[in-house]
């Protein structure tokens, strides 16, 4: 079967948004293509026997929503459209139209995990599939693992206990038991729901709690984070850790961090579902974290040196470094349900159920 051909994929897309119907030839691509790279098609429910019924919902989506996602993300700094109503196509219609079937499953709200590293797209993902879930009749509601951060005044507590903790963002630095609480409660239907809010821009840039957005209603609950889902290792797999792993004291960070990792599992008991945004290579969000500051810096506004980044990103390397924890959890059909690998260039490229990849 003939793999996707991109360039006519977009001229195809490009049609649709001239307002011009498609010819039957190029409908018929259209299914050929969806069923073509089978891992992808299993991730997304798509068979031969239902591949023209859900093309043709995902094209009654597209329809409604193109301007708008094109809008959204142009202002987010993503200057090709032709690659935003690719993705748009092939990523985000599939998967929230596989995200509503989930939900149609449960008697009660989908508490899907989103888990992804910086610069993998979690924040775009989430925006978007709210989109599009809005238009299919689903309340969605997004919350980020930062949310739960500990306060200001606990984490410089924190702090003062373990030096160590230069930033926040590792195992440790949230409350937990909070996350457990609001995402019981979504689960249990309660309303209104008081959903944490955290200002990453008050106490001078260390943040803190701000005020709960209350909500009434949740169909699905998008929970992402850098490591959102990941599970502690064995304590002995630090012995040969990669680098920046490497000293004694390094080691033993990292062995102090997993055990903090424990306090997390059984709030991510509590998610139904686990999709994971793996970058084709981790070290790409050391560069991706460079981008960003250098296009700060462009703008104006104030950002890090790249000596600075290689810093920050090394320290959170120490505390759960993916070759560790993300690397054997896409591999494990028992704890992640989907992976979306992420290219360098941000986009995305196979998507899959662990054991499925061909």
């Amino acid at each position: 079967m003939p793999e996707l051909d991109r360039e006519s994929l977009r001229e195809i897309l490009e049609i649709w948004v001239s307002g011009n119907s498609l010819s039957a030839s190029s409908w018929e691509k259209l299914q050929v293509w969806a069923l073509a790279d089978e891992s992808r098609a299993k991730a997304f429910g798509i068979t031969s026997e239902n591949v023209a019924q859900l093309l043709d919902f995902r094209s009654h989506l597209f329809h409604q929503l193109h301007s708008q996602v094109i809008e959204y993300c142009q202002k987010k700094g993503f200057s090709s459209r032709a690659l935003i109503l690719e993705t748009l196509w092939e990523l985000w219609l599939p998967l929230a139209i596989q995200l509503a079937t989930w939900r149609r499953d449960l008697p009660r709200p989908l508490i899907q995990g989103i888990l992804g590293g910086q610069g993998t797209g979690k924040t775009t993902l989430a925006a978007i599939l709210r989109l599009i879930l809005k238009l299919m009749g689903y309340e969605t509601l997004s919350i980020s693992i930062d949310d739960l951060y500990k306060t200001y005044a606990e984490r410089q507590e924190l702090q003062k206990q373990d030096p160590r903790l230069i930033w926040r963002g590792p195992p440790g630095t949230h409350d937990v038991k909070l996350g457990i609480e609001v995402l019981n409660q979504l689960r249990q239907q309660q309303t209104p729901v008081e959903i944490p809010r955290f200002d990453k821009s008050m106490k001078q840039g260390a943040g803190d709690r701000t005020t709960p957005e209350i909500v009434q209603k949740a169909d699905i609950v998008l929970f992402e984070g850098w490591f959102v889902g990941v599970r502690p290792i064995d304590r002995t797999t630090f012995d040969s850790a990669p680098a920046p792993i490497v000293t004694l004291n390094e080691r033993t960070f990292a062995r102090d961090i997993n055990f903090k990792l424990q306090e997390y599992v059984p709030l991510w008991e509590l998610l139904d579902r686990l999709i994971t945004l793996y970058p084709v290579d981790y070290r790409l969000s050391l560069e991706w974290r460079k981008q960003a500051e250098q296009e700060m810096i462009a703008a104006g506004k104030n950002g890090m040196t790249d000596e600075e980044i290689e810093q920050f990103v090394a320290y959170f390397w120490r505390s759960l470094h993916p070759e560790l924890f993300i690397k054997p959890l896409v591999k494990n059909p028992n704890l992640v349900d989907l992976v979306i690998e992420i290219n360098p260039d941000h986009s995305h490229g196979k998507v899959y159920q662990p054991g499925e990849r061909r």
